[in-house]
């Protein structure tokens, strides 16, 4: 008996459907878990930028407009200057003239030196312009816009001298300033860490070694520790600059093993009593937004700053709460609340009236 037009067109898509399943289930080892990624999701987490720039996406930006976000965005974190503000380690210092010219940082052979920048050890500018795109900043990664990847890394090059204060950075000049790179010649391949053609001949790694687990010598032991004598001797040692960015120390005022509870050498205040919720309450809350105040400020507990609820306590018995504070904000500092400073933020003379006002009437959350 022969089948109508319909029923024939119904069975050869049964078919296909019978043959996709088939070829699904053949593509995974885990049948019926999971499912295969769609050339949309393959695309957004295919990111990573190459030392031979392969997968670098157009674009450009100058050091100025890198200035701009950095400051807005960066300098928290990493200081005005990439000097660093105890937050994280310096990223810039460290590196010469001559370094650039040769390609190997002299001072990563200097013993007497303080501190390890990363323009030092970073052997590719790709390494800085991957990292910057994938993960800063850091209470909003892979919030930047490619230009403005391309602007902070320029300016980050620029602090190191590797680029003049005019340069615009793209995906079309990034191979030029490659040539650049202060200790571009100090990374090796020959560890038989990365096999393959690509990256140069390397010796086998040796993995048919014998354990010979006789007279062996005691493990040794490489550690360092302040006895109790002679603790804060010299002065706090986490309140301490270094040559290179302050590189942080222990807090020597504290016993050791004591965990850092709230401000640092500040008194406990009393808590007043709630304040009622002024109407700038939610202009104030999204200006902390709008300005990353909260990549460093808790509401009610210290993160790298103190909390907004801990500042509105302590200054919450000061009649010019309001002009004390927007002052402080708009010059920034460092001691009061412990050794990491803040940086003098650029707001408006408005701006800086709505958050001091918010904080003196007690940081309310609505």
């Amino acid at each position: 008996m022969s089948s109508s037009p319909k029923t024939s067109r119904l069975l050869a898509a049964a078919l296909l459907a019978l043959a996709a399943v088939g070829t699904a289930s053949a593509q995974t080892a885990y049948p019926g878990i999971g499912r295969t990624a769609t050339p949309a999701e393959l695309k957004a987490w295919d990111i990573d930028v190459r030392p031979d720039f392969k997968g670098l996406p157009k674009g450009a930006g100058t050091v100025g407009q890198g200035q701009d976000i950095w400051e807005s965005k960066c300098a928290s974190c990493h200081g005005v200057f990439g000097e660093s503000n105890e937050v994280f380690s310096p990223l810039v210092g460290g590196t010469t003239a001559d370094d650039i010219k040769t390609g190997r940082v002299a001072r990563l052979n200097d013993t007497t030196f303080p501190g390890r920048t990363t323009l030092m050890k970073v052997a590719t500018v790709s390494t800085l312009w991957d990292y910057i795109n994938r993960a800063m900043p850091w209470n909003a990664p892979k919030s930047l816009k490619t230009d403005e990847v391309y602007a902070v890394t320029a300016y980050l090059l620029s602090l190191g001298g590797i680029v003049p204060d005019d340069f615009k950075l793209s995906d079309a000049n990034i191979a030029d300033v490659q040539k650049r790179m202060p200790n571009r010649n100090g990374m090796t391949t020959a560890h038989a860490l990365w096999p393959g053609k690509s990256l140069g001949k390397a010796t086998p790694p040796d993995v048919k070694a014998t354990a010979c687990m006789q007279d062996c010598d005691t493990e040794p032991k490489v550690a360092s520790l302040l006895p109790d004598f002679a603790r804060n001797n010299n002065g706090n040692l986490a309140e301490q600059q270094r040559l290179v960015g302050p590189q942080r120390g222990v807090d020597t005022t504290r016993p050791a093993g004591a965990r850092r509870e709230g401000p640092v050498n500040v008194a406990a205040t009393p808590t007043p009593a709630p304040a009622a919720a002024p109407s700038g309450a939610a202009a104030a809350l999204a200006l902390l937004k709008k300005h990353s105040c909260t990549a460093c400020h808790g509401m009610d507990q210290k993160l790298v700053g103190p909390g907004f609820k801990q500042v509105a306590t302590k200054y919450a018995s000061r009649g010019d709460a309001e002009a004390y504070l927007a002052a402080r904000i708009k010059s920034g500092g460092q001691g009061v609340w412990g050794p990491i400073p803040m940086p003098a933020q650029a707001l408006s003379d408005a701006e800086l009236k709505s958050i001091a006002g918010w904080l003196a009437s007690g940081a309310p959350n609505r």
